[in-house]
């Protein structure tokens, strides 16, 4: 095999050095190409670490520092000289807590929004069980399948509910539905 790649070198015009250079140098392009990753990982990973900070800022300033100053100049809108507009409004957010979620799924029912509950039943079926797969919930018990279960009330849901209920002075109970209303300022930039 050795008399094969000389012959091949020689032919080529080329010696087993060139041969050896040439592999080195495609292994220092991968090294390199392996560096420039690792490189380019680490700056996103401190650019996102970076932009974290920022929006906790951002948020400091815009659920407490404008909210609070605003309010104490008794102040609900505010026009800056370049026509941006700066305004307070709520804010709703809500989690339900793992540990209260049925719970507060019982309360949504029992106070006749039920309708937010979503409960998604599933199981999984191997190959070739299409056919029972059809007959799945007439099936379900009597073949020993266990469904998995999944209650939930979408986030986005859950806020708008919040915010629907809050405003229409019903009475809800925030720590059930780890709910928060805050203040939140705005500002809207002229055209």
């Amino acid at each position: 095999m050795k008399d094969l790649l000389q012959e091949m070198a020689s032919d080529s015009g080329s010696t087993n050095d060139k041969l050896d250079r040439l592999k080195d140098d495609q292994l220092d392009s991968i090294s390199k190409l392996a560096n420039d990753a690792a490189v380019l990982e680490e700056m996103i990973s401190h650019t996102e670490d970076i932009l974290k900070a920022h929006k906790e800022n951002l948020k400091k300033i815009t659920d407490d520092q404008l909210p609070e100053a605003l309010e104490t100049m008794g102040l609900e809108k505010f026009t800056l000289t370049d026509g941006a507009e700066i305004s307070v409004k709520p804010f709703y957010g809500a989690s339900i807590p793992k540990d209260r979620k049925n719970e507060a799924f019982q309360w949504l029912r029992d106070h006749e929004f039920g309708d937010l509950v979503k409960n998604n039943v599933t199981v999984t079926f191997g190959r070739g069980e299409d056919e029972v797969a059809k007959d799945f919930m007439h099936l379900c018990s009597t073949k020993g399948f266990t469904p998995s279960q999944l209650e939930q009330v979408a986030p986005m849901t859950l806020k708008a509910w919040l915010r629907e209920r809050v405003e229409a002075g019903d009475p809800i109970p925030l720590d059930l539905f780890g709910a928060f209303i805050t203040q939140r300022a705005t500002i809207k930039r002229s055209r």
